[in-house]
């Protein structure tokens, strides 16, 4: 009798320390019945993308996202793997991931532009010649070009720094398709991870050469280049001077502008994606066809260039009408 009562009064006791820790974890949640919608993948959708669904979030308080920036290529594989719901995808969709079911939307535009140090010895001739696609595959591609000499002609010996993307990133391959290439793995130079890293990479060495996304390339608030960062500009006709009308890197306003005018090249410039694997859920379709309609006015704001309205609309054809 004595040893049951004793099991009893344990028994009540660790009742009386679980009910208040299960109820803890339990319906108080508020966000328990929440829709989360996962979302990662390229550096230069990633700003957009965090604006987007801020904004959406206003709107739609029943609805979460999880959003993370790792390169297109960490995109692309997990939303084949099923981990998220959308990637963010800077290049277009190749074969072999659309026979795996990737779908991709295209929501915006930007493009990758060459970057320097502010504190290159020769900035000021760098600027005023740029560089054609011919120079920038010396550069990267077959790595004959190896001082600033022989890029501008001079007796320069001091040895460029050739910088790259480590991680699957969209930026990186249409760098290399412009510049003659492939792909992002037939660029030479040290491997950094990221479009910030890149940036920071360049900036801090006075040697450096690099590419980035124009929002990383560019600040949003100001929109001034980056503090230590200069995009170097492209000779366009090849006639070894930077003309006033190929003169257009000065802000960001003034380089967005000149991809709407198609006075930027594309390649670099290019379309942005949002890629679901098959046909996606209905709350992440509502979401598409936000982004694609009423988010469409967050997109110069955010540094970034409207399609044409034919696009979009394929987009939202793509997408599919709502359900009843």
């Amino acid at each position: 009798m004595f040893r049951s009562r004793q099991m009893m009064i344990r028994l009540l006791l660790v009742l009386l320390v679980l009910v208040p820790a299960l109820s803890a974890c339990g319906g108080d949640d508020k966000d328990s019945d929440k829709t989360t919608i996962t979302i990662s993948g390229a550096f230069a959708l990633y700003p957009l993308v965090v604006q987007w669904t801020e904004e959406y979030q206003k709107l739609h308080s029943d609805v979460r996202f999880d959003v993370s920036a790792g390169g297109a290529g960490k995109g692309m594989s997990d939303v084949l793997a099923g981990a998220v719901d959308v990637a963010m995808v800077s290049r277009e969709v190749r074969e072999e991931e659309a026979g795996k079911g990737a779908l991709p939307f295209a929501v915006a535009k930007d493009a990758v532009v060459g970057t320097i140090s502010a504190d290159n010895p020769a900035l000021e001739q760098i600027l005023a010649t740029g560089i054609t696609p011919e120079m920038g595959a010396k550069i990267w591609l077959t790595g004959e070009v190896k001082t600033w000499g022989e890029l501008l002609g001079t007796d320069d010996t001091s040895e460029i720094h050739v910088y790259t993307r480590a991680d699957a990133a969209g930026a990186a391959e249409v760098w290399a398709i412009y510049m003659g290439g492939k792909a992002q793995e037939d660029l030479k130079g040290t491997a950094v991870q990221g479009d910030p890293g890149l940036a920071e990479a360049v900036r801090s060495d006075a040697l450096g050469i690099g590419y980035n996304n124009i929002g990383f390339a560019y600040d949003l608030s100001s929109g001034q280049p980056v503090d230590g960062l200069r995009v170097i500009p492209i000779d366009l006709n090849g006639d070894g001077e930077i003309s006033d009308d190929e003169n257009f890197y000065a802000d960001k306003d003034s380089i967005t502008a000149a991809i709407v005018a198609g006075l930027y090249p594309s390649p670099p410039a290019r379309a942005l994606f949002l890629v679901t694997k098959g046909q996606p859920n209905e709350a992440v379709s509502d979401f598409l066809r936000w982004t694609l309609t009423d988010g469409q006015q967050y997109i110069s704001a955010a540094g970034y260039v409207q399609l044409p309205e034919e696009v979009l609309q394929a987009s939202l054809a793509a997408v599919g009408e709502k359900q009843p």
